[in-house]
C-alpha cells in the first residue's frame, strides 16, 4: 500500500425521503438559512484532507443545480440508482479513473448534516493503518427489545457490544468497489458499506463518534438539528 493514501467522499443523495412527508427530497429540506445537503457537503470539504466529492442524485431531480457548493473541495454529480448501494456505486464507478485501490472513500448520508470535523479527523486516525476499515457509530444505550410480527415482546436483548451504525463509514476504495460489485452481481441488496465489506469476508471496526450525527428522517428532526447546528457552532467544534 502507498504511504500516503488519498481521501475521497460519496453522497448518495438519490432518495426522496417518503417519511418526511415532504415534496421536497429531504437533503434539500431548509435549514438554519441552507439547503440540509449544503451543510452536510460543507462539513465534509471542511476537511483539508479529502480531495474530491461525489455526489449521487436522481435522475429527475431538479434541485441539485440550485446547491451552493463549497469551495474548499471539488464537489461533482452523477446520476445515483434505485438503492442506496446503486448510488454509492455509482459514485464509486465515478472515482476510477484517479482513486487507487488502497486510498480511503468515505460514503457519508446526504441527510447528516451535523458531521463534526473532529468525528471526520477521529475516524480517519483510527482507521489509518486498518486493513479494511470502519463505521462512525454510537454504543447503544437503550434496553433493546425483539417482537414478533403483531409487536408482542418475545425477547430482551443483550445491548452488550451492540452499536448504532451512522456514517461516515470509510473503506479502502478497491475493496469497497469490489464488494458492491459483487453483490450487484449476487443479486444481494446492500443496506450499508460495512454490510457489503461483511458479506465478503472481512471485518470492519466501529469508531465512537458523538450522538448529535443524526440522520433527518423524520419532519421534528429538521428542528432538532437546527439547535445542534447553534450549539456546535456556539462550541467552536
Amino acid at each position: 500500500m502507498s504511504s500516503k493514501p488519498s481521501f475521497w467522499a460519496v453522497v448518495p443523495a438519490a432518495g426522496i425521503g417518503k417519511r418526511m412527508g415532504s415534496e421536497i427530497p429531504k437533503q434539500y429540506l431548509p435549514l438554519g438559512g441552507r439547503m440540509v445537503i449544503e451543510h452536510t457537503l460543507a462539513r465534509l470539504a471542511s476537511h483539508p484532507k479529502i480531495n474530491k466529492i461525489v455526489v449521487s442524485i436522481g435522475a429527475d431531480d431538479h434541485y441539485w443545480k440550485d446547491v451552493l457548493h463549497p469551495t474548499a473541495a471539488e464537489v461533482v454529480s452523477v446520476t445515483g440508482g434505485a438503492e442506496r448501494c446503486d448510488s454509492v456505486f455509482n459514485g464509486l464507478q465515478a472515482l476510477r479513473g484517479e482513486a487507487a485501490a488502497d486510498d480511503w472513500v468515505l460514503v457519508h448520508d446526504a441527510a447528516r448534516p451535523c458531521l463534526r470535523i473532529a468525528d471526520i479527523e477521529k475516524l480517519m486516525a483510527t482507521l489509518k493503518e486498518h486493513p479494511v476499515g470502519g463505521v462512525l457509530g454510537l454504543p447503544v444505550a437503550d434496553t433493546m427489545k425483539r417482537s414478533d410480527v403483531a409487536g408482542t415482546i418475545i425477547e430482551t436483548v443483550s445491548r452488550a457490544r451492540l452499536w448504532r451504525a451512522l456514517t461516515p463509514q470509510m473503506f479502502r476504495f478497491g475493496m469497497l468497489y469490489h464488494a458492491l460489485s459483487r453483490a450487484r452481481d449476487s443479486d444481494v441488496l446492500i443496506t450499508d458499506e460495512a454490510s457489503a465489506i461483511e458479506w465478503t469476508g472481512f471485518s470492519p471496526r466501529m469508531v465512537e463518534g458523538h450522538g448529535d450525527n443524526i440522520k433527518i428522517t423524520q419532519p421534528h428532526d429538521l428542528s432538532l438539528a437546527a439547535l445542534y447546528l447553534q450549539q456546535q457552532k456556539e462550541c467552536l467544534v
